[in-house]
């Protein structure tokens, strides 16, 4: 019994180590070696700063600093919170400096992210809504539902607002993993927004994650689950935008599991409802990086029931050498999705995956250390979750020049996509699919 809680703990800290803090700019991705394919053109003229506004849904709970400064903080919350943040990339001390620093491979003073400010703007009514049964029916209160609506009201003009500021329908929506805090959230996001191009509203989705002791990964797991209709409500409240064309969704690790359970229950609601969920939803492309997720219940809970026909495509990134889903796995008792590799397929099952089309597994190779937060700091995945972003195009072509290999996984290499770079002029970008 001992040995048993003595590897708990070794796993937590193992895995908790693995998730370091964000507070750099990450490595300059291959795409834009020597200074190519950044289209500073393309970047609406609010975005052409150092010190960019980023927005944020939560439903953690806010604490006091000493100063009287609020923080969020990993406790839950029974009620959404919709702010602004500005992030700031110190080392660059103005627009032109920092697109200088995404033409150089070697940067002798790195760039710097933190979060210099942070306003909430909307505070949504807790859930679950005051109810009563009449005539055989729950209804909810048309008190609490008129002000939770008034909310809603609130959060639509916002963005709104936004798309009017930007020129642009198009939110990159993040939502980050365990161990993370309210910052490394945000920090994470700036990352893959700059390096996508700017072309887009980013917003980050922060669930309560981040707690201490030996039982945070499972702490933090729960969290992830308490938070899932959260993270539905925000993602129906920007689909009903008019303005909002499209929303792209990058999750990693357990953040996958929140995902993956939201969007799963909505596009479920879509289908009973006769729609198309792609269209009602307004979702575009869905990358799980390292996906934290039981293989088993991957394949009952979305595979089972065509989850991928709710986007344009799904670009999974997984690494057989995870170690912080190794962890993972001997904390559950269950394979992880992140770490797939083909022998880990049912007979047949890649050859029908790829009939469907849409479910693109792509093995990332020459990961050092742990393997867990690669998404973020390997300039090969960074460079084509750009391009997936960026063209909408699939694997395999002249745009996302990937290769299968001999087990018909897409594969990744450290050097990618230097060797058949792809020219990013202007006919080839946001082309719909």
């Amino acid at each position: 019994m001992r040995r048993y809680w003595g590897a708990i703990a070794a796993c937590a800290l193992i895995i908790g180590c693995s998730v370091t803090r964000t507070d750099r700019l990450a490595a300059v991705p291959n795409l834009y070696n020597e200074g190519r394919n950044y289209s500073e053109a393309r970047v609406p003229e609010t975005y052409r700063t150092v010190t960019p506004e980023l927005l944020y849904v939560t439903n953690r709970s806010q604490d006091l600093q000493s100063n009287g400064v609020p923080v969020y903080v990993p406790e839950r919350s029974d009620s959404m919170g919709y702010g602004t943040a500005q992030v700031q990339f110190e080392g660059a001390d103005s627009w032109p400096a920092l697109l200088a620093h995404n033409g150089e491979a070697m940067i002798a003073h790195p760039v710097r992210l933190s979060v210099v400010s942070m306003k909430d703007k909307v505070r949504f009514s807790k859930t679950p809504l005051d109810a009563e049964r009449r005539d055989g029916l729950v209804v909810v209160d048309p008190v609490a539902q008129a002000e939770y609506e008034g909310y809603a009201r609130q959060f639509r003009e916002a963005i709104r607002a936004k798309v009017r500021e930007t020129g642009t329908g198009r939110i990159l929506f993040y939502v980050h993993g365990f161990n993370n805090d309210f910052e490394d959230s945000l920090v994470t996001l700036a990352n893959l927004w700059h390096f996508s191009g700017r072309q887009s509203i980013p917003m980050a989705f922060s669930w309560p994650a981040g707690h201490k002791g030996i039982f945070k990964y499972f702490k933090d797991r729960e969290a992830g689950e308490f938070s899932v209709f959260h993270l539905k409500e925000t993602l129906d409240l920007l689909a009903s935008v008019p303005e909002v064309t499209q929303i792209d969704i990058v999750a990693h690790s357990r953040g996958a599991d929140v995902v993956t359970a939201g969007l799963r229950e909505l596009i479920i609601r879509e289908r009973a409802r006769g729609h198309r969920p792609k269209d009602t939803m307004k979702t575009g492309t869905l990358i799980l990086a390292a996906p934290d997720l039981d293989v088993g219940i991957v394949r009952q809970r979305l595979l089972s029931e065509r989850f991928s026909e709710g986007f344009e495509q799904v670009n999974v990134y997984v690494n057989p050498k995870d170690q912080a889903l190794a962890y993972a796995a001997l904390l559950t008792q269950g394979a992880r999705f992140g770490r797939l590799d083909a022998e880990d397929f049912a007979p047949g099952e890649l050859a029908s995956l790829r009939r469907v089309g849409l479910i693109h597994f792509i093995r990332v190779e020459g990961v050092s250390g742990l393997g867990h937060s690669y998404f973020r700091d390997n300039p090969g995945v960074m460079s084509d979750i750009a391009l997936a972003l960026l063209t909408r195009a699939f694997p395999g072509g002249t745009l996302r020049p990937l290769e299968f290999d001999q087990e018909n996984i897409w594969t990744l290499h450290p050097a990618y996509p230097l060797e058949r770079l792809p020219d990013l002029n202007d006919r080839f970008l946001e082309s719909p699919r």
